[in-house]
């Protein structure tokens, strides 16, 4: 029997009164990726949100390899190994690509005090295995030879490669991308799905929002697709494309 890296029951989210996620539920499986598709305004950033505790919900429950991870903050979802990438990226412009990678490892010990004082040999070995680690992240997705250049120095395509890199660093077994092929050159693109499928290889679990279909629908085991708030469907890439129903939610 498999087991489910991340489920939500009943999730609900309003503002001043409008429904922004109804009764969301839907489970994805370990070492899959899924797709969480639908119109503008459907409710898909909304439920990373509320998943990942950057917005407190309303009802319903989340857990994450059985463990419930419900109302906890933000901090604490992160360390039970859920990451995340956002639409503005969110990346330090005037750091080095390495920098950024750094410092998204989770729990460095020089972060606690006392142990810059009394720790300094025990911190200067994690610190050179840290950037080894970084270094190791930006290879798998092609920065490597970006290590130490601005980061505002990258096109866009590289800036979400970054942003990746940065989501590996927090060693996460869960993914979740938002909109991590949107805006990039198909080449790019065709290099970030190499990548998740990779990842998928690799034992990670990820579920990326994304408005290419195409893309969706050739990388994924499982598409779940909201409307107004509301799932609408949840299936195979193959049985959503056979679903009028989809289809009408982008067209009205």
């Amino acid at each position: 029997m498999s087991i489910a890296t991340l489920k939500v029951a009943e999730l609900s989210k309003s503002f001043d009164g409008l429904l922004a996620v109804d009764r969301l539920s839907f489970e994805i499986e370990k070492g899959s990726i899924a797709g969480l598709i639908g119109p503008n305004g459907a409710g898909k950033t909304t439920a990373f949100h509320l998943i990942t505790g950057f917005l407190q919900l309303n009802a319903g429950t989340i857990s994450s390899k059985e463990k419930t991870i419900t109302g906890l903050p933000a901090h604490r979802i992160a360390r039970t190994g859920i990451a995340r990438t956002f639409q503005d990226l969110r990346l330090i412009q005037g750091i080095k690509v390495i920098e950024n990678v750094l410092l998204a490892r989770q729990r460095q010990s020089g972060e606690f005090f006392p142990n810059p004082i009394f720790s300094r040999k025990k911190i200067q070995n994690e610190e050179e295995q840290n950037r080894q680690r970084a270094s190791e992240n930006l290879e798998f997705v092609g920065l490597a030879e970006k290590t130490d250049d601005l980061a505002s120095n990258l096109s866009y395509g590289q800036q979400k490669l970054l942003s990746l890199a940065c989501c590996l660093a927090t060693e996460a077994d869960l993914l979740l991308l938002d909109e991590p092929v949107a805006g990039i050159h198909p080449d790019m693109i065709d290099k970030m799905l190499s990548l998740l499928q990779q990842l998928r290889t690799d034992g990670k679990t990820i579920l990326f929002i994304e408005h290419n279909i195409e893309a969706v629908m050739q990388v994924c085991d499982q598409v779940i697709v909201m409307d107004a708030g509301c799932k609408i469907a949840d299936g195979s890439p193959q049985m959503i494309e056979d679903d009028p129903e989809i289809l009408k939610a982008y067209l009205e």
